[in-house]
């Protein structure tokens, strides 16, 4: 039902009303109208909707118009129908009469026709346009209300991780939270890391960082001081807008943590005259 429904509301059977389609698509929608009953009745009031509207706006056309439309067609006869004609207005001059009336009748009808015509196709054209316009504004409405979803989405995000980083900061049994100072390479650089040897988890508070910008070709790599030696802990990015906590390797004992300035992807040891924050347990 709501593939139907969707296909009502596309617009397609307004344009098939309105002969607005190629033959193939025509045929198509012919075949969804066989399989579908209440697309057939859809349509049906599609149709009743225009003639409604045709005839509401009908109007009665001016005589200017009229004699003009009239002086377009061409009545003319043989020459021996003219005689015909002559002789019989000489013979039967009632009769004669009689047809003349006829003949201004017919022609009066058909330039109302044509002028109908003409009006009705007036219609259609704006009722095609403002069909246009309506699925513009819901073209429109439908962008909106995407980015108003991923609006909501990314604000939704940062409240999770709001929450996560106090519950974290507002944990200090479970978590020690140190803080790495800046040293020569970057006196100003500091950044604090989230350390739960229960859980052998470490993570860092991007909210915190306060570190020179990476580029294309670098990271920053985690270290951990386990018993004297360096222990990677991975890689991550210097982004201004960043927040939350991202977690690191998993760690159990840790003495100290320190980062460096790596090659993108990171690596094996420490490259020490990198190295831009450290800190203590």
């Amino acid at each position: 039902m709501e593939d139907l429904k969707a296909y009502i509301e596309s617009g397609v059977l307004e344009l098939y009303a309105l002969g607005d389609l190629s033959p193939g698509e025509r045929q198509e929608v012919e075949l969804m109208l066989q399989k579908h009953p209440e697309l057939r009745y859809e349509l049906n009031e599609i149709e009743k909707a225009l003639e409604k509207y045709a005839e509401k706006h009908a109007l009665e056309p001016e005589e200017s118009v009229r004699e003009r439309v009239i002086g377009t067609l061409d009545f003319k006869e043989g020459a021996e129908s003219d005689l015909k004609e002559e002789a019989t207005v000489k013979a039967f001059p009632a009769a004669s009469n009689n047809s003349a009336k006829n003949s201004n009748f017919y022609k009066y009808a058909f330039a109302a026709s044509v002028a109908l015509l003409l009006l009705s196709t007036v219609v259609i054209i704006n009722l095609r346009s403002q069909l246009s316009e309506s699925n513009e504004r819901v073209a429109l409405l439908e962008s909106s209300n995407q980015k108003f979803s991923s609006r909501a989405n990314y604000i939704e995000k940062e409240l999770t991780d709001v929450k996560h980083t106090l519950d974290v900061y507002q944990n200090p049994k479970e978590f020690k939270m140190v803080e790495l100072k800046g040293l020569p390479k970057a006196p100003e650089a500091k950044m604090m890391v989230a350390f739960s040897p229960k859980k052998e988890m470490v993570m860092i508070d991007l909210a915190s960082l306060k570190m020179p910008k990476t580029d294309e070709k670098h990271q920053y790599q985690l270290w951990a001081l386990v018993d004297g030696k360096p222990v990677d802990l991975g890689v991550f990015d210097m982004k201004p807008d960043s927040t939350g906590m991202i977690k690191m390797k998993p760690l159990k004992n840790a003495q100290a943590f320190a980062v460096t300035l790596e090659p993108k992807g990171g690596s094996v040891n420490p490259t020490m005259d990198e190295m831009i924050v450290m800190g203590s347990i």
